[in-house]
């Protein structure tokens, strides 16, 4: 059930485990945060991902993954066809919905499939409590892929106790749709560096979620129990404050 980091004994919510983990995550996160260039290519190659990443996963999902990942990070050049096809693809995921894969929590969640709803507002309360916001959540809303796993690397890194704050947020909001996401994603997507990345990130938060149950003592809530909790979140008003530009960090 569990991974590890490399050179530990074992994972917890220590200063080295979250600070690596946060590392991976940044790591994950810039790579669905914008199209491949030649340079981030020739970056990633070098760099030797996945295998780079420091929490080491063991699961026959992850394991799956990493292989997958490996293989399109092989795969990949830095020529102009190349280079379009990749552009292409990235947008189809992140941009225009072509696969209708949205990497926007509240399309997955809510009733009627629409961008900007509930989990919007939750996500924007939950890095408000930590003084941080989305730059600009009219051009990439809070709820955002990118923007959730820089709020769990946040949580992990420079939070105390964080780790316990980065569970429960895991639980009520990443884990409930990132599954599906890198389903309709390695299902549909052209290029299998993009296939391996969305199977990479859901198998990684999984992992990351079982590490924490253990280390915390805190068994994970059954998939009925956590959406017990958002349905009573939901029925709940919940005051949403408006977003100033400079009110408070931002990613």
């Amino acid at each position: 059930m569990s991974g590890g980091v490399d050179g530990a004994a074992g994972a917890g919510p220590e200063p080295r485990f979250g600070a690596v983990v946060a590392a991976d995550l940044l790591a994950l996160a810039g790579l669905h945060d914008r199209e491949l260039t030649a340079e981030r290519v020739v970056e990633i190659q070098a760099a030797g991902f996945p295998s780079s990443l420091g929490l080491r996963l063991i699961s026959p999902a992850g394991l799956a993954a990493l292989e997958l990942t490996g293989l399109g990070v092989a795969e990949l050049g830095h020529d102009e066809e190349s280079l379009s096809r990749y552009a292409a693809d990235y947008a189809d995921i992140y941009l225009t919905h072509g696969l209708r894969a949205s990497p926007y929590e509240s399309v997955w969640l809510d009733e009627e499939n629409l961008a900007m709803q509930a989990p919007m507002f939750e996500t924007r309360a939950w890095y408000g409590r930590f003084g941080l916001s989305a730059p600009d959540w009219r051009t990439r809303a809070d709820d955002h892929l990118v923007f959730q796993l820089h709020f769990v690397a946040h949580l992990m890194e420079a939070v105390e106790g964080g780790a316990g704050e980065a569970a429960d947020f895991l639980d009520g909001h990443l884990l409930r749709w990132i599954g599906r996401f890198a389903g309709r994603v390695s299902g549909r997507c052209e290029v299998s560096f993009y296939a391996g990345l969305a199977a990479l990130t859901a198998a990684y938060v999984e992992e990351l979620r079982d590490l924490l149950a253990v280390a915390l003592d805190r068994p994970r809530p059954s998939p009925e129990a956590v959406e017990k909790a958002a349905g009573q979140r939901a029925s709940v008003e919940v005051e949403v404050p408006r977003y100033v530009p400079g009110s408070a960090p931002s990613w």
